[in-house]
């Protein structure tokens, strides 16, 4: 494994500095899950939960979270996103929602951080849009899927 760049040599939190990095085409994917009762999910689906468009509002909650990452990770570096896509799937199996971000900037550090930020925010604003429904939703499996840019390259979970 390798070392940890968020720390010094005497062990100190600090921020990497990426001033020497050549600035390329970066992207990660995340994924999450929100699961849930069967009549939740129907309830969702409708569209008639009291809160409103909880499909909706959580996709916007995502992207705003992916823009704002490096208010909430302390060590995170500020970037000029060139894109972020929030898709939110119903999933039977589960029974639940599926939740999938891909982010993309064109700099000189990944966006990783950015899109596991996308995927939790959107799930923890389904969890509040429903929780009067069903207090039991359980947010799972929150990892990233995939990333690609940068000197180690392209790099896709196992499944």
């Amino acid at each position: 494994m390798a070392d940890l760049t968020h720390l010094d040599a005497s062990g100190a939190a600090r921020m990497v500095d990426v001033s020497d990095k050549e600035i390329t085409h970066r992207e990660a994917v995340a994924e999450g899950a929100v699961v849930m009762a069967p009549a939740t999910l129907e309830l969702i689906l409708s569209g008639n939960a009291k809160k409103g468009d909880v499909l909706g509002v959580a996709r916007i909650a995502g992207i705003m979270a992916a823009k704002r990452t490096h208010e909430l990770i302390p060590l995170c570096h500020p970037l000029l996103l060139s894109k972020v896509e929030v898709e939110i799937e119903p999933e039977a199996a589960l029974p639940g929602l599926r939740v999938r971000a891909r982010v993309r900037v064109s700099g000189q550090t990944g966006v990783e951080m950015e899109a596991l930020t996308a995927v939790s925010v959107a799930c923890l604003t389904i969890y509040d849009m429903a929780k009067a429904a069903d207090r039991a939703m359980r947010i799972e499996g929150i990892r990233l899927l995939e990333k690609a840019g940068g000197r180690s390259g392209h790099w896709t979970a196992e499944s």
